[in-house]
């Protein structure tokens, strides 16, 4: 069942949330040891979670859009009363003193927390799901082949069907990927859209790149499951000044909307099965009715990627020599590569940086104002080997420029969704939609279509 079916189940009366609760449950235990998506479970806290939405439906009480429905949540993400680990063993006793906002927002719209997710130690091991504390996470479709990250644990949760939702983030890559590679639909919202609080190691606040780069975003089976979350997600909360009151949906676009195709981001090379599901997406939408176009490329791509590197580099790199020491062993290979090639910049450099992000951030939105939507790759490569990214230089730099356009979009400010296509040599295969700033419905509604074109992938047993 969708997670939209479930919750409309639980308000009918028709199943009960501790029902639905347990129904996940056994499905966890009976595919959770061969995936490792699920690292802390939260049962009794979601059985009684459970039961007092029993009890307020008795009562005749309103229940929400996401009444009962399960999901899980990154280990970066705090869930009260729960440890944050970030996946290294030196937080594995840091008790969340509250839920962060997100989890906050889905509980509010009746979604109730039924575990805690894997990921790359600190969210810094690199593209692949294995952390110190817990292990790697397999890709259900193919154990050779990388889940993706860092929100590796919550597409391979929602592909099996351990949980109809679950809540990662992304500052580059880290919903689409693994939501790509493990069959899913994931949203990567505007910065602002949703309300969240980066404050998770401590009082102070993080610096530039930190605050605009990462968003929270929801991964589900169907485009219709994540729209329920992405209106759950949005609004605004005292406790982020960055989120902005702006309507979940805007206006509607003049007919036909334009999609401009791009196959190959920065002609550097895209593998023909990457290529054919842009094809088979840009085919599907030009039966939906859009006007699609293939156009030259992106705006400013290597540009982008150059400032993205040294921003992020020259924020991190005081606290690298301490942060390397929690990433356990062999963990610090894919930041330290990253510092070998990009020197962090001086002061005077860095203000020059600024100012060219904001350049770049204008010209995506000069190019999306001609272009509403843009289809392109999520990842320029069917799923790759777990780890490749940190065996060595040749080898990170190829998996960073498969996932080019993940970290120019993300630097650009704004949305995307990535939506399946199908599935080619026993794989999934996936496109992402990005749009301009503060219009994710315009990805969900192409994101629909597509789906609506190949169908639902998952949820799927896991292959040994």
């Amino acid at each position: 069942m969708t997670a939209a079916a479930q919750a409309a189940a639980v308000r009918d009366g028709e199943i009960s949330a501790v029902e639905l609760v347990d129904s996940h449950l056994e499905r966890i235990a009976e595919t959770g040891p061969r995936i490792n998506a699920v690292t802390q479970l939260l049962a009794e806290r979601a059985r009684a979670d459970a039961a007092r939405t029993d009890r307020r439906r008795a009562a005749g009480e309103e229940l929400g859009p996401l009444a009962g429905v399960p999901f899980t949540v990154k280990e970066c993400t705090p869930v009260e009363g729960v440890p944050t680990t970030f996946g290294a063993t030196r937080f594995r006793d840091m008790t969340a003193a509250a839920d962060a906002l997100p989890v906050a927002r889905l509980r509010a719209a009746g979604a109730l927390p039924i575990g805690h997710s894997n990921m790359p130690t600190l969210i810094l091991a690199g593209m692949h799901t294995r952390s110190e504390l817990f292990g790697d996470t397999v890709n259900p479709w193919d154990p050779a082949r990388t889940p993706g990250g860092s929100s590796g644990g919550d597409a391979a949760a929602v592909a099996t069907g351990m949980a109809p939702l679950g809540l990662g983030n992304d500052s580059g890559g880290s919903v689409r990927v693994p939501a790509s590679f493990c069959g899913v639909a994931g949203l990567k919202p505007t910065p602002g859209r949703f309300p969240s609080d980066p404050r998770v190691l401590g009082p102070d606040d993080p610096g530039p790149a930190s605050q605009l780069l990462v968003t929270d975003g929801p991964l589900a089976r169907t485009v219709a499951d994540l729209r329920l979350a992405y209106e759950a997600l949005a609004g605004t909360d005292p406790r982020d000044p960055r989120a902005v009151p702006v309507p979940a949906y805007g206006e509607p676009l003049p007919q036909p909307p334009v999609v401009a195709v791009v196959a190959d981001p920065g002609g550097r090379g895209v593998h023909p099965t990457v290529r054919a599901a842009v094809a088979r997406a840009a085919a599907a939408l030009r039966d939906a009715g859009y006007d699609v176009r293939e156009v030259a490329d992106v705006p400013r791509l290597d540009e982008a990627l150059e400032a993205y590197g040294r921003i992020t580099v020259t924020e991190f790199a005081p606290r690298w020599p301490l942060v390397r020491t929690l990433l356990g062993e062999g963990g610090d290979r894919w930041i330290a590569t990253a510092m070998e090639q990009t020197p962090p910049a001086t002061s005077a450099e860095l203000t020059e940086l600024m100012g060219t992000w904001l350049g770049i951030r204008r010209s995506w939105a000069e190019f999306l104002e001609e272009h509403p939507l843009l289809l392109a790759p999520v990842f320029t490569e069917p799923p790759v080997e777990p780890g490749l990214e940190s065996r060595d230089t040749e080898s990170r730099d190829r998996v960073a420029s498969a996932m080019r356009l993940c970290t120019a979009s993300s630097f650009a400010g704004v949305p995307a969704v990535a939506v399946p296509t199908g599935v080619s040599d026993g794989l999934p295969t996936g496109v992402q939609l990005i749009s301009r700033p503060f219009r994710e419905d315009l990805c969900l509604t192409a994101a629909q279509h597509i789906e609506d074109a190949f169908g639902i992938l998952t949820p799927i047993d896991p292959l040994d």
